[in-house]
């Protein structure tokens, strides 16, 4: 059901003091969390970097497979928050509970198929990324041991999500804590072999990985059953069948489960790409992406915070308001672009230091990172706009049409003609691979100032 817009004397800005107030707790904490949730991965990532170059891009091959599986937990989750946060703005929990209930089952069944693809098809899958047999057989020593971490993840995340949409966030952040800490130490210990325990290389980062990821969501289960105050997830049966919600929530999920798993795979194979070229090409990929999508978790946490205080207006009824939210949002989103971008270049020196490559490694990551402190402006524009304001109005298809259209029609083939056809450097591939992050802004922009992506998803 699409809400009535008041159009009259609009402010550019939200005046709303406790709008700046929640938005500003919210992006500080969800950052903070997934800067440190995503260091569990990059540890693995820095210090494989520092014991050999094959077993950091084995480790980085089942990467691309847990950025998949990620995509996908995170799709579940967003569909509870878009809708409980509207729930939420009219202070009604039991459906967010409801909710969050259908999610944990959407979790369960994709968890089941996930281990099944892992453990019966590993080679046939990692092969899809790359053909050298030294790094595919660290990649298959990786995954054998790290596919137990993604079932944990996939329903710690769910968990967070559901305490998010209520606006409960500081557990998520003190969970990716405790998580980084217990990851780095095994890591330390196993992939080195100190304290007398075996030099276990990338094995060892895997059983580092899977304990982090097994400590996650014990805290997460018992915050949830013993400490929250505010959801209360299971003072009702969150499982029992509601059939007006279970439909809601559906068709949320779907939207996005088929835009964030086009987009999921499409990156692999923008990796694939890259990973027909050079081991160097590979090594050099990782690197760049890791310190890219370690500052891009700053602007998805702005597109979380969004997505909580958008969809709360619009359970409010303050649809003004929304409207004035979402410009905020786009203003503050461009701003902390320009600062990320920046960042990432002055300091690609000192992060390159961090790893022992060859010299033409080297120069290609240095390459990448540059290109990525610009492209980082871009995606900070039009990706929080879409997911954080956008979809988090109701508006669920145009994320998923600029999604396919952008990487499916112009990224992928481009990066494909890059590095098939026209055998370009390496540089003007990952050029081609990351256009539709710059050609999605203006669309991007025509559609946010329509307005008509507001909608209530509220019974």
């Amino acid at each position: 059901m699409e809400a009535t817009i008041n159009t009259s004397k609009p402010r550019f800005f939200s005046q709303d003091k406790n709008f700046r107030k929640r938005l500003f707790v919210l992006l500080i904490t969800i950052t903070l969390q997934n800067v440190i949730a995503y260091s569990v991965n990059m540890a693995d990532n820095i210090m494989l970097g520092a014991y050999s170059q094959e077993a950091l891009s084995g480790a980085a091959t089942v990467n691309q497979i847990f950025f998949v599986i990620q995509q996908l937990a995170m799709a579940i989750g967003d569909a509870v928050v878009m809708i409980g946060s509207q729930y939420w703005g009219k202070q009604e929990l039991s459906p967010i509970r409801k909710i969050a209930g259908i999610a944990l089952k959407t979790t369960a069944i994709c968890c089941v198929i996930v281990f099944i693809a892992c453990t019966f098809f590993p080679e046939p899958i990692l092969r899809i990324f790359t053909s050298d047999e030294a790094i595919l057989a660290e990649g298959l020593d990786y995954i054998e041991i790290v596919k137990y971490s993604f079932l944990f993840f996939m329903f710690s995340n769910c968990l967070m999500c559901a305490l998010r949409t209520v606006e409960v966030v500081k557990i998520a952040f003190q969970i990716s804590i405790v998580a980084l800490v217990v990851n780095a130490g095994i890591n330390w210990v196993l992939i080195f072999g100190h304290f007398g325990f075996p030099e276990m290389g990338v094995r060892g980062a895997a059983v580092g990985t899977v304990v982090a990821r097994i400590v996650e969501f014990i805290i997460a289960l018992v915050y949830v059953l013993k400490k929250d105050k505010v959801l209360k997830l299971f003072s009702e049966n969150p499982f029992k069948r509601d059939k007006g919600l279970s439909r809601d929530y559906r068709k949320a999920a779907a939207v996005m489960i088929t835009t964030e798993m086009c987009w999921a795979v499409a990156t692999p194979f923008q990796t694939a790409i890259l990973g027909s070229m050079t081991a160097d090409a590979i090594a050099a990929n990782s690197i760049a992406t890791t310190f890219y999508n370690f500052l891009k978790v700053v602007i998805r946490a702005g597109a979380s915070a969004g997505s909580v205080l958008i969809g709360s207006a619009i359970g409010e009824g303050k649809l003004e308001e929304v409207k004035a939210r979402g410009r905020t949002l786009s203003v503050i989103y461009i701003i902390l672009g320009v600062i990320l971008g920046f960042l990432l270049f002055i300091l690609r020196g000192p992060l390159l230091s961090m790893y022992v490559l060859t010299p033409e490694a080297y120069a290609i990551t240095d390459q990448m990172i540059v290109l990525y402190s610009f492209i980082m402006v871009a995606m900070s524009y039009q990706m929080p706009v879409t997911t954080g304001v956008i979809r988090a109005g109701g508006d669920t298809r145009f994320h998923m049409l600029t999604g396919i259209i952008g990487t499916w029609c112009l990224a992928i083939p481009l990066g494909a003609l890059a590095a098939f056809v026209w055998h370009l450097p390496v540089i003007f591939v990952v050029l081609c691979a990351q256009s539709d992050q710059i050609a999605k802004c203006l669309p991007v922009f025509i559609k946010f100032r329509k307005y008509n992506w507001i909608k209530k998803l509220t019974r």
